[in-house]
């Protein structure tokens, strides 16, 4: 009796865990968009990438959040949420995460888009990229260890600050391939960086 007991606490945990909850979007995603296209990859395009000029398919500043590109793409987003998302969401509320999660990612495919848009054409975008890198600036940004160094450097304000973005352009770097949206990765980053500094979701 007690350890079936166990399993049910267990299992209820994980149910009501953001990061698996975002997991379960992002399959759910997925598939509807595996059928759709099936029927047309044009309305496919059009129902889950965020492409200029964004004002005209408004809904896809969320939907692009969630879905990607192939199941490769799915799984390495996928990876990276596990890994960083169980530690963010231990620090503050399921809504907050989901919130934060997606205006993330949203900001992130708006830079892609308009700043692409701004040297060339604009790039469409999709993907969660944005999002996990935000989740991962922010575990980076708001954990003691790096208070400890931050606060050992003799930095102003504005330096640390500096510091943050720099650090955000060498992890986009670190990701730099064909087809990856370096913009995105960048913003998303940083986003998080900035707000794990005033820690943002915390309680």
């Amino acid at each position: 009796m007690s350890y079936q007991s166990n399993e049910r606490d267990s299992g209820g945990i994980l149910a009501g865990s953001p990061t698996i909850q975002t997991l379960a979007v992002f399959l759910v995603v997925f598939v509807v968009q595996q059928v759709v296209s099936l029927v047309s990859r044009q309305l496919a395009f059009g129902l889950f990438v965020l492409a200029p000029p964004v004002s005209v398919r408004p809904w896809t500043l969320l939907a692009s959040v969630y879905a990607h590109a192939g199941v490769a793409h799915l799984v390495s987003n996928a990876v990276v949420l596990l890994v960083v998302g169980f530690a963010v969401e231990r620090v503050t509320t399921t809504w907050r995460f989901h919130a934060f999660f997606a205006g993330v990612g949203m900001l992130a495919g708006v830079a892609q888009v308009a700043i692409t848009g701004l040297v060339g054409r604009g790039t469409p975008v999709l993907g969660a990229s944005g999002a996990v890198f935000g989740l991962l600036g922010y575990l980076l940004a708001g954990n003691p260890v790096t208070d400890a160094v931050v606060g050992w450097l003799p930095l102003g304000g504005r330096a640390r600050v500096a510091l943050l973005f720099a650090l955000a352009a060498g992890a986009t770097l670190l990701t730099a391939s064909p087809g990856v949206a370096l913009v995105a990765h960048f913003t998303g980053f940083a986003l998080g960086l900035l707000a794990g500094r005033v820690r943002l979701l915390r309680v």
